[in-house]
């Protein structure tokens, strides 16, 4: 699995980059982790779930993704305070079964006496051991991505290929792109930081939509390869985007449920 970022200063210089003729292995690999976080700035949990999260990452990084979603009661803000929310967050935490805060799906697998209810969402304690069951575990897809940032016109162009070692037990699958945000300061309730807690791996789009956009050919040896193209704004509700701040991730998953692997 291969992911790059290159920040261009000038839309010129962006017309003479070259994208790799190939980005992605064609190896067969095993699956890396996709590990979304549900959590908000007034739950006094989330820190440690934060922590957590952080630690696998730090431990393989480059078989982790990280994306912490904004969202649920937790995350209103009250006041002058900053909105972390997105408009895809309620419709990802609905679909894992979540009951408490912090939550996080690995994979969005089930796994099987770990849930906090009857869905794929677990407290944080199960996080780091169903991390290494999917590191373990072959996956029958490779992901590559490469991006783009114009830095004087905020255009991003997001490259990413999936590149099939073995058929995938669905006829389609579905490619997930999403900008997270590092670095991001603001209040957190038992972060003992005020207004100065750093947040990461923050969720702020998805290229794809809500679901992704369908692969449609999933057999031995498929290949795909798709460009996505965005302006970057200047702030998501109120809170301002650093493009040196910004990552691109992917993953591929069955239907909305179970992520195969990403990068």
């Amino acid at each position: 699995m291969k992911k790059k970022i290159t920040f261009i200063v000038s839309f010129i210089m962006a017309c003479t980059f070259v994208f790799s003729q190939t980005i992605v292995g064609t190896d067969p690999e095993n699956k890396n982790v996709v590990l979304e976080e549900f959590t908000g700035i007034h739950c006094v949990f989330c820190p440690d779930g934060h922590a957590i999260a952080q630690a696998i990452y730090n431990a393989h990084p480059d078989d982790v993704i990280l994306i912490n979603i904004h969202q649920g009661s937790y995350a209103v803000p009250s006041g002058s305070e900053p909105d972390f929310r997105t408009p895809w967050g309620n419709a990802i935490a609905g679909q894992s079964g979540l009951v408490g805060y912090p939550a996080g799906t690995v994979n969005r697998h089930l796994f099987s006496g770990w849930s906090q209810g009857s869905g794929t969402a677990m407290s944080r304690n199960y996080w780091t051991s169903a991390s290494n069951q999917v590191m373990a575990a072959p996956s029958y897809l490779n992901v590559g991505v490469e991006s783009i940032i114009v830095t004087s016109t905020r255009q991003l162009v997001v490259q990413v290929e999936v590149y099939y070692t073995d058929n995938s037990p669905f006829p389609s699958n579905f490619l997930n792109v999403a900008i997270l945000q590092n670095n991001v300061l603001g209040p957190q309730t038992g972060g003992n930081m005020g207004n100065n807690y750093v947040h990461k791996h923050m969720l702020r789009h998805l290229l794809t939509g809500q679901w992704g956009v369908e692969i449609d050919e999933t057999t031995t040896g498929s290949l795909y390869s798709g460009t996505f193209t965005y302006e970057i704004p200047e702030d998501y509700t109120g809170v301002g985007v650093v493009l040196e701040n910004l990552d691109i991730v992917a993953f591929v998953t069955e239907n909305h449920q179970e992520a195969i692997s990403g990068i």
